[in-house]
């Protein structure tokens, strides 16, 4: 990646974060928030190397930890276990698939779900937490699905990522 890409790719994390917590907030509930972490965190599974995704997705899983208020390493495990099946499928399929994003990003919101609910059940004694998790899913899922779909629709989306 040169500095160039660095840089933009800083900026676009920093943008996110700033989105994700303060300005998302005060105008979408919790359960219609998309996690552009999670988002930018499965582009960068399908199109960038094992060297460098690894650690970018533990960073962005420790990054949405420290801004969500959740267990810290939670996320981090999360994206970075997603990290690892997605990236040993993608070298099978045609990672430039925005239909292939677009199910990644279910399936990683599924699979992030799933796991913080299994862990914060077993590990709290918190009364129907699990049932206002469970109302949570359905739209959740449906707006990352949507966020994603509108990044798949990007111009030069399924073009090749140049490193220059």
């Amino acid at each position: 990646m040169s500095r160039r890409a660095v840089l933009f790719f800083l900026c676009f994390v920093i943008f996110s974060i700033a989105m994700q917590v303060a300005l998302l907030p005060v105008f979408l509930r919790a359960p219609f928030k998309p996690d552009l972490l999670l988002i930018i965190m499965v582009f960068i599974t399908l199109r960038s190397s094992f060297q460098a995704g690894a650690p970018l997705a533990w960073l962005l899983g420790m990054l949405d930890d420290i801004c969500s208020g959740m267990f810290l390493g939670l996320n981090a495990a999360t994206f970075l276990i997603s990290f690892f099946i997605i990236r040993s499928i993608s070298d099978r399929l045609y990672a430039d698939s925005a239909i292939l994003f677009v199910l990644a990003v279910a399936g990683v919101t599924l699979a992030g779900f799933t796991l913080n609910m299994l862990l914060i059940v077993m590990f709290t004694a918190t009364p129907g937490i699990a049932y206002s998790m469970l109302s949570d899913i359905f739209p959740r899922l449906l707006v990352n699905s949507f966020i994603a779909s509108i990044v798949a629709a990007f111009p030069g989306f399924d073009g090749e990522v140049t490193s220059s």
